[in-house]
C-alpha cells in the first residue's frame, strides 16, 4: 500500500478521547458524506494503479479522517476499528463493503466460528455512506475490474488500533493487532 500523507499519532502519553462524547455516528456519516461530494478535494488524491493511497483529514469533533483511494481489485481484508465508531462514504467509483452481524469479543481469543446467517454485503455506489459501531467487522472493496474508487472515513475516537483478521468459510482468525504508528 503506498501512502500520500502518513498517519501523526499522539504521544503515548496523551489521554484517549472519552468514547461517549465526541461526534456521534451520524455526525460522522453527514461528515463523510459533505467531504465525498467536494470534487476538488476528492481529485486532489493521487491515484496509484498498484495500490491504495491515502490523505489524512481533519475530522469534526476530534475524530480523525481519511480520503483513500482504491484500484480495481483491491480491498482492506478484514478488520475492525478497536472501538471507534465510525462511518464511510464513496466519493467516486463503486465499493462493496461486507460485514458480520454479530458482536465478537474483543479480547481472549484467536480462532472463532462463526454461524450462518451473520453475513451481509451492500454496495456503496458513489455518493452512498455508511455509519456503524464501534463493534463493527468488516472488509471494504473495490470489486471493480478497470474502475478507480475514492472514498472518505471518519472515526472517533481516533483509531487507537486496528484487529486484522483472515476468514476461512465460518472460521475467522485473528492475525494482527495494528497501532497509528504502524500506519505512518
Amino acid at each position: 500500500m503506498s501512502s500520500t500523507s502518513p498517519a501523526s499519532s499522539a504521544p503515548a502519553s496523551a489521554p484517549r478521547p472519552n468514547p461517549e462524547s465526541g461526534p456521534t455516528a451520524a455526525e460522522l456519516l453527514d461528515f463523510v458524506r459533505r467531504t465525498a461530494a467536494d470534487q476538488e478535494l476528492v481529485a486532489s488524491l493521487p491515484l496509484d494503479p498498484e495500490g491504495r493511497t491515502w490523505l489524512r483529514l481533519d475530522g469534526p469533533g476530534g475524530s480523525e479522517a481519511w480520503i483513500i483511494g482504491w484500484p480495481p481489485g483491491t480491498g482492506t481484508g478484514w478488520h475492525d476499528h478497536g472501538g471507534s465508531r465510525g462511518a464511510f462514504a464513496t466519493a467516486s467509483g463503486a465499493l462493496t463493503e461486507q460485514s458480520l452481524a454479530v458482536r465478537l469479543p474483543t479480547e481472549g481469543w484467536r480462532t472463532l466460528e462463526l454461524t450462518d446467517g451473520v453475513d451481509r454485503e451492500r454496495p456503496v455506489p458513489t455518493g452512498e455512506g455508511r455509519a456503524f459501531g464501534p463493534h463493527h467487522v468488516h472488509q471494504v472493496l473495490n470489486l471493480t475490474g478497470e474502475e478507480h474508487a475514492v472514498s472518505v472515513h471518519a472515526y472517533y475516537p481516533p483509531l487507537p488500533l486496528m484487529r486484522r483478521y483472515s476468514r476461512t468459510g465460518p472460521v475467522l482468525r485473528l492475525e494482527a493487532i495494528e497501532r497509528p504508528e504502524e500506519w505512518a
